[in-house]
């Protein structure tokens, strides 16, 4: 019986199972749904649905039309998980998803505009002292990455009044923000910010890229924000960076290993805020909505939606 396959594995998919079974029921009633590892004959598989699926498991799937996402990030659909070329990749395009990353950048910008982050170190000391105020138009915001999520991010930044510049692999033009392109521009770029956002996507060459060199060349007393991915990040360079003052805190949201593991030393250290990579993320029926949408275009020949560039690696 044709089937989708919903699989992690990293993650526990079992929440969508339910939303993918019962809008297949309504919607393509000749499918099966499936939760990996409970595997059907693997020429039935029609269609995957994943997050980090297995490496290989696609290139086992003989009839397979379609891979995707089921989130915005798809370097862990490409690699050594990546099917055939002939079979499209997709990633899941929310347009609630900016509205809730700007929601959690702006915190974490605030954080460190209106030094909250001093704030909350004083509150350890019981010591009363108002930090130095100031306006919004004094703090300079840097985004690396300007794509739907990064541009979106900007122009609320820019409609609170904060200077904004951006960094990109091509170049952007947005209203009233620097923007910068190009690996030759990157250092150009980095000695403005006061607050530093990474929204880039993982590709082999932005792996790694928070890394010494890049801290090296920060404005003295910069904050990080991370919302990208977990292997942008060199995370001992950056403990280096904070514990010689060079950076003055850091947001992180994701990370190489998730859970981050309660060894780590990044959930102790006091100039570090963890959350559990919770910036924002597509809603579940959404999710569900454009892969059924795109598994119907392909079954009945039409280009699908929101396709990766295998090449650019996103």
């Amino acid at each position: 019986m044709p089937t989708l396959l919903l699989c992690s594995a990293t993650d526990d998919l079992s929440d969508l199972y339910p939303l993918f079974r019962d809008e297949v029921a309504r919607r393509l009633p000749g499918l099966q749904v499936r939760l990996w590892p409970d595997m059907p004959d693997p020429a039935d598989v029609e269609a995957v649905a994943g997050w980090y699926p297995p490496a290989g498991l696609m290139q086992t799937l003989p009839n397979l039309r379609l891979a995707s996402s089921i989130a915005a990030g798809v370097d862990h659909v490409l690699g050594p998980a990546q099917p055939r070329p002939e079979v499209p990749v997709c990633r899941i395009v929310d347009p609630g998803l900016a509205a809730g990353m700007a929601e959690y950048v702006l915190w974490a910008v605030l954080y460190y505009h209106r030094a909250l982050d001093q704030a909350v170190q004083q509150q350890a000391q019981r010591l009363w002292k108002m930090p130095v105020q100031k306006a919004a138009p004094q703090t300079h915001v840097g985004l690396m990455g300007l794509g739907a999520l990064g541009s979106h991010l900007a122009r609320v930044l820019r409609a609170q009044g904060f200077a904004v510049s951006g960094w990109s692999r091509s170049a952007h033009a947005i209203d009233g923000v620097t923007t910068y392109a190009g690996p030759e521009a990157l250092n150009d770029f980095l000695r403005a910010p006061d607050v530093l956002v990474c929204l880039l996507p993982l590709t082999d060459a932005t792996r790694g890229i928070l890394n010494r060199p890049l801290f090296d060349n920060v404005k003295p007393g910069a904050a990080l924000v991370h919302c990208g991915r977990g292997e942008h990040l060199v995370v001992d360079d950056l403990l280096q960076a904070l514990d010689q003052g060079h950076l003055r805190g850091a947001v992180l949201d994701v990370f190489a290993q998730e859970p981050l593991p309660a060894a780590s030393p990044l959930w102790a250290h006091p100039r570090v805020v963890v959350t559990p990579h919770m910036a924002s993320g597509a809603q579940p029926a959404v999710i569900v909505g454009q892969i059924l949408d795109n598994l119907q275009r392909v079954r009945s020949g039409q280009p699908v939606l929101n396709t990766v560039d295998r090449s650019a690696g996103y």
